[in-house]
Parts: C-alpha cells; sequence; structure tokens
C-alpha cells in the first residue's frame, strides 16, 4: 500500500474538503493492513479500511473532526463489538487545497505525537535516497512514513467491446495495476472510465506495441481476429510478462499455425495463453472478466503468500 496522492487531489478538487482516514499501526489482528486509507466528505467516502463498524464509526467522526490531524485508538472487540481480537491506531487528517500544497516528494514524512524528527525516521529516509528502499508504511516514534502511491504492474488491454469493458471495471479498483486501454477509436471506449486508466485511441493498436514496457502483461480481447492476430505477432517480436488471448481451442490452434508461418518459435508462440479465465464460470462478459482476473492475480499472491510464510 502506499499514499495514493492521485486520488486524493482528485476528491479535494471536486468536494473542497476530505479527510483521510488511514490505518497507522495494528495490534493482533485486523480487517486490513496499515496503510490502508478511505477518504470521507460530507456526503460521501471512498475507498475501505475495513471492519464494518470500525469504518463506519470512523467516518462519522470524520465528518464532525476539527483538528487537522487526530490519532486515535480502537480495540475491536471491546469497543466495537467485532470478532477481531485486535486493535488499531486510525490517523485523520483533513486536506483541502492549501494543505495538499505541502505534501512533496515520494515519501509523505509528517509528526503526529512529536515534533522533532526522530532518529528512526531520518535513518529510513537516507535508507531511500541512498538505497532506494521505499518505506513501509508505519508510524514510528510519533511520525507516520507513507511512501507514494506507484503501481507496480502495467497492464495492457487490447480491445474496449463487452470483455473489455468488465475487465477494466474488474480490474481498475485493484491499487497495484496501471491499466493502459487501447482500442481502434475513441467511439469504442464508454463514456465514464475509471480513474488511473489510460484510454488510448490507435487506428492500428499493433503499432503501440513497441511502447509497452518489457516487463507489461497483455490481455487480447478485440473485436477482430485479424487485429488479435497481428497483436500477438507483435508482441512475439517485442517482450512481455504475460499475454492471454481470448478465445477457444480452436482459434488458438489456428493462431499457432499462422504464428509459425510468420517466423515464431513453437516455443516463443507457447509463451501467449489462450483460453485465459475460467471456461468453465461460463461466457457472460462479467464472469470472463472474472476469471481472467483470478488469473492475473494467482502468481503474485501466491508469492506475497510465500514471502509473508518465509518472513
Amino acid at each position: 500500500m502506499g499514499f495514493e496522492l492521485e486520488t486524493l487531489r482528485a476528491a479535494v478538487a471536486e468536494y473542497g474538503r476530505v479527510v483521510r482516514v488511514v490505518i497507522a499501526s495494528i495490534r493482533g489482528s485486523s480487517p486490513r493492513e496499515v496503510g490502508t486509507a478511505m477518504l470521507v466528505w460530507e456526503g460521501g467516502q471512498s475507498g475501505t479500511i475495513g471492519g464494518g463498524t470500525l469504518e463506519f464509526q470512523a467516518a462519522q467522526a470524520a465528518r464532525q473532526q476539527t483538528q487537522p490531524r487526530l490519532l486515535s485508538q480502537h480495540a475491536l472487540g471491546p469497543d466495537l463489538g467485532q470478532c477481531c481480537g485486535g486493535a488499531v491506531n486510525l490517523l485523520s487528517e483533513v486536506y483541502d487545497a492549501s494543505a495538499l500544497n505541502e505534501l512533496t516528494g515520494d515519501v509523505i514524512v509528517r509528526p503526529v505525537e512529536a515534533t522533532e524528527m526522530p532518529l528512526s525516521v531520518k535513518r529510513l529516509l537516507a535508507a531511500r535516497r541512498g538505497q532506494g528502499l521505499a518505506p513501509e508504511p508505519q508510524l514510528i516514534d510519533g511520525w507516520m512514513i507513507e511512501p507514494i502511491h506507484n503501481p507496480a504492474r502495467a497492464l495492457w488491454i487490447w480491445g474496449a467491446g463487452h470483455v473489455g469493458r468488465a475487465l477494466v471495471d474488474v480490474l481498475a479498483p485493484l491499487p497495484d495495476l496501471a491499466i493502459t486501454w487501447v482500442d481502434t477509436g475513441a467511439e469504442r471506449f464508454p463514456e465514464s472510465v475509471p480513474d488511473g486508466v489510460t484510454v488510448v485511441p490507435a487506428a492500428k493498436p499493433a503499432d503501440l506495441v513497441s511502447y509497452a514496457p518489457t516487463t507489461a502483461e497483455h490481455l487480447v480481447l478485440t473485436y477482430s481476429h485479424v487485429l488479435d492476430l497481428d497483436l500477438c505477432d507483435q508482441l512475439l517480436r517485442h517482450e512481455f510478462a504475460f499475454a492471454g488471448l481470448i478465445g477457444s481451442a480452436t482459434k488458438w490452434a489456428r493462431f499457432r499455425s499462422r504464428l509459425s508461418v510468420l517466423g515464431h518459435a513453437p516455443e516463443r508462440i507457447a509463451r501467449i495463453t489462450c483460453p485465459i479465465g475460467d471456461p468453465a464460470l461460463g461466457k457472460h462478459p462479467q464472469l470472463i472478466a472474472v476469471g481472467v482476473a483470478a488469473q492475473l492475480l494467482r502468481p503474485h499472491k501466491a508469492l506475497e503468500n510465500k514471502k509473508d510464510l518465509s518472513a
């Protein structure tokens, strides 16, 4: 997790006064991790810190908050009647346009209970500058530290039809994805596109493949098999972390043959995954999107769990 500065800027621009509530520290079990935040304004909110009652009461308190910064403690069982046995500290901060201007750098550091920056915080910032190590969100010695959130995974979605739209709806809220969405014309996209999604109309989508990072992941699902094949051809001439093609086993057999004729070796062609998702879920666009999202997230979640077990 990290400080989603652009999301906060957009909320302040629209609502004026916004309270950001972040989980600053945890003791025992908690519905969400340190650094998880929600934004609260009069009449609405976005994001979630989880916990049902915890979130409900925190949102109510945020709308009545008069202090610029407030740290509060919550025992989830005794205080809130929740099943979690832990306790959390919530940091609630009021932001307007003026307060936003004070946020600088790639790590947001501010005092909560102390005024002079402690040595522990100085060391973390020095490691960031000298070694490029981004600190984890944490409350340390009276200071709150949060790195600016930068999505770690570049995902290119090729096609803005029913399945492409369903995929964007499912994947756009996830914090670690930077989505680039490509189709042949502006009219192919919906009027409203989720925040953080970059829309790119291009008459010849395959010409854009060379601009994608070599670590990007790709989902190919245009309205045209000709376009799909062209994109697969260009992806195989480029580099990528993952490439998935929507289609049946029959479609993929034909594509393998045609890609071979275009000069690609069998082991190279095998790097493209087709079909994608979970065919057992059905062919409804939203069901396809759920299956594809699970497929994309599963390897990364497994890696995260492995790291947790080895810690």
